[in-house]
Order: C-alpha cells, then structure tokens, then sequence
C-alpha cells in the first residue's frame, strides 16, 4: 500500500491564494493557543484548588494528566477519521465551544470528581483541533511551503503557556487584593475559579470566526483515488505496515510532551523550593515562553523549509532530534540548580528544545504519511503523545512526591522525569533517522 501512497504535488501558493492560507493558518493558531491556555492553566491554581477542595498531590497528578487524557484519546481516532471525510472548520468550531464550556465548568467544580469531569469536557473538545487543523495546512500548502506554517501553528504551545502564565499571575495579582470576586449569575467565587471563567471566554468568537473559513480542496492520493476518502481500517493498516518509522518519530515526541505536561508541576516546585510565589512564577515564565517560544518555533520551521529545498528532505528530523538533545540535560539539571535564578534559565533553554521539536515533528509527520489519512494518522499521533505526556508527566511527579520525596522534595521528582523517559531515546536517534530516511524513499 505505501509504495503507491505518494500525493499529487502541489503547485507554489502565490497571491490571493497565498494571503487566504495564511489567514486560516493565524485561526487555527489562535484556537490552539486558546486550548493550551484552558490546558495549562490548572497548573497556575495548584495552591488554592488544593486547599480548598482538599486534594492530594496524586489527586491534582490525576486532574493535570489522566482526567483530561482518557476521553482526549478515545474521541482521537474517530474524530480523526470525520476528519478526513466531513467539514473540518465545522469540527473545529463545535470543540471550540465545548472545551470553553468545561472551562468555565471547572471554575465552578465544587469537588474532586465535578473538576475531573470538567477537565474530562476539555479534553473531549481540544480532540478535535489539531487532526483538522494539521490535515487542513497540508491541504493548503505545497510540502516545499509546509514547514512554517506548520511551525506557526505550533508556536501555540509556547504562546498558549505563556498566554496562560501571564493571564492567571494578572488574575491572581488582581484578586489577591478582593477575596473573594463576585459574578452575575454566578454569585462569589474564589480568584482559581474565576480565573477558569476568563480564560473560557474568548472561545465562542473564535469559535464563530472559526465557522466563516473555507474549506480547503483535499489532496488525495494513491490510497483513495475516488477521493471519498479511506476507512479506519485501511489508515491503520497504513501506520502498522510502516510502524518502525512512525514509532521512532513519535518516541522521539512523546519524551517532548512527558516533560512539556510535567512542567504543570513548575509553579509549585518554585513555591516549595525556593520561596517563589505562583504568580512571580507565572508572570516570568510567561514573558520568556512569549518572547523565546514563537522566536525558537518560527526560526525551526524557516530552517527547515530551507534544508528541505536544499535538498535535505529529513531536514524536520534532523530538528526534531536537536530539540531532544537540548531538552533532555536541561531538563534533568533545571530543578537541581541551587537558587531560583539559575533554575529559572536552565528551564528557558529546556524550553528552546521543546520548542524545536514540537515546531518540526508535525512536518516529519506529515511528510511520511500520504494525503488521504492524513486526518487519522495525526489523531493517532496526538493519542500517542498525548497518553504518554498527560499519564506520564503530571502522574509521575505526583506519585513520586506523596511515595517517595515528599512534597518539599519535588525537585528530584522533577529531574527524574526526563533522565528516565529521554536517555533511552537519544541513544536509539541514529536508528529512528535511518529507518525514517527508507520510508521516505518508499513514497518517492
């Protein structure tokens, strides 16, 4: 199946055409910033949701990673598959509005289980973005132009922490001084919940904008020259005939997203270990993931179109396994640093690394899988990745903190997250880029 899987080129975007790709390639990003500012602000709200409905650190481990990830990946595959066959900007306009929903709903949890249900609707409603938004850039850029618009997109991570950071130290900082913040309809609410009503309020416009988009004309390839588009079956078949070279791309990712959902942990190791408050935290950390995110994202995607007419077609690769070099030590030395400061800079380098990866990996992905699956292949990679980061990042740190350091012990908590997930990946990246180089050559 995979020898005959080649797309039909693309001819260069130029004009009108160029200007309106672009255009729906800045919406796309705004909605996933939004999910990643929804995703991540928990993680600024440690301290008083614990304290006020009583939770355990394995608790919050569960709400950061588990509660969210379960129905993320079960919607993956088949909303993966309506995107391949339905109208994608309709998709992504329905979760729009129902991963704001939750978020509002979480700042109005009462309880353990009102919250992880919540943050179960969250994870529903962000399923539906990025199988539709990735399968829709490739559909309407040519692969030479695919790198950085891909890259823009996934300058959202950075910009959707950052964004999140710097909304809940604003939030905080202004209700720290009030007690308590009194809504119509809502009536008093602590500062953690009312900062999950303004960060869900921005997704019905964006959801309306989202409804106005064109569809973009599908590629089609080999696999469905009918252009009705493929079964699940026939996608699957597709990844497990090829699994060597889609499995050590995504090995190489999921060491990304373990640490990149166990730095959620972040705000509280500042805390505990050297006296940081959540909102100082918050307040620098989304000023370096604003300006040194975007910056690291763009300038990978700008290299990598590069190389690749260079003739360098693993040119997304070669990035992705750069990332990984620079956020594995960084990683495990940021949280042993002896004062705030130094930690605090060391994490910003880990944060250049996750960067590159995550700008990069989605055009590796793509560029090894034809056309017609594109929709379901992607889904099957953010389930990929997003089990391990969300199971294996919050949960591990939390279990590690109430069985084995402590809660003041988080650092070491922290640091092992990344020499036990990342060592073994590195020493397998000669092997991942060769296999990756043959199923390349299969599709020429």
């Amino acid at each position: 199946m995979s020898e005959s899987a080649a797309a039909v080129p693309q001819a260069p975007l130029s004009g009108k055409g160029l200007v309106y790709a672009w255009y729906s390639v800045v919406l796309l990003t705004l909605a996933y910033i939004l999910s990643f500012v929804d995703r991540y602000i928990l993680g600024l709200l440690i301290g008083p949701i614990k304290a006020d409905l009583g939770l355990s650190d394995t608790q919050i481990g569960l709400l950061l990673g588990p509660a969210f990830a379960v129905f993320y990946v079960l919607m993956g595959l088949p909303l993966g598959w309506l995107a391949d066959h339905a109208r994608r900007t309709w998709i992504v306009g329905a979760g729009i509005v129902l991963w704001s929903a939750a978020t509002a709903a979480c700042g109005l949890a009462k309880n353990f289980v009102q919250l992880g249900l919540a943050r179960v609707g969250v994870g529903v409603g962000e399923a539906t973005l990025s199988p539709c938004a990735l399968s829709m850039i490739a559909d309407r850029f040519p692969e030479e132009q695919r790198g950085k618009p891909v890259a823009f997109y996934s300058a959202a991570l950075s910009i959707g922490a950052g964004v999140a950071s710097l909304a809940g130290a604003s939030v905080l900082a202004w209700t720290a001084t009030k007690g308590v913040v009194t809504v119509p309809m809502f009536g008093e609410l602590a500062p953690w919940q009312f900062t999950f009503l303004v960060v869900a309020a921005p997704g019905l416009p964006l959801a309306l904008l989202m409804l106005t988009l064109r569809e973009p004309r599908r590629q089609h390839s080999s696999l469905d020259e009918s252009g009705n588009g493929v079964t699940m079956g026939q996608a699957l078949r597709e990844v497990g005939n090829n699994w060597r070279a889609y499995g050590g791309l995504v090995s190489m990712v999921c060491v990304m997203t373990i640490v990149a959902y166990s730095q959620g942990w972040l705000p509280a190791m500042f805390e505990r270990t050297w006296g940081w408050s959540t909102a100082q935290y918050a307040l620098y950390n989304g000023l370096a993931l604003l300006l040194i995110g975007p910056l690291t994202v763009n300038l990978a995607g700008w290299y990598s179109d590069k190389l690749f007419s260079q003739g360098r077609h693993d040119a997304p690769l070669r990035l992705v396994m750069t990332g990984l070099i620079v956020l594995v030590p960084t990683g495990i030395l940021g949280p042993l640093m002896p004062n705030a400061w130094t930690a605090f800079l060391v994490m910003v380098g880990n944060n250049v690394g996750i960067a590159m990866l995550s700008a990069c990996a989605p055009t590796a992905l793509l560029n090894i899988t034809p056309g017609a699956v594109r929709g379901q292949v992607v889904a099957m990679y953010y389930i990929a990745i997003s089990m391990a980061g969300l199971l294996l990042g919050p949960m591990t740190i939390g279990l590690l903190n109430d069985l084995v350091f402590g809660e003041e012990g988080i650092r070491y908590s922290a640091a092992l997250v990344p020499l036990v997930f990342g060592l073994p990946v590195i020493f397998m990246m000669r092997s991942i880029r060769r296999v990756y180089l043959e199923r390349m050559e299969s599709l020429q």
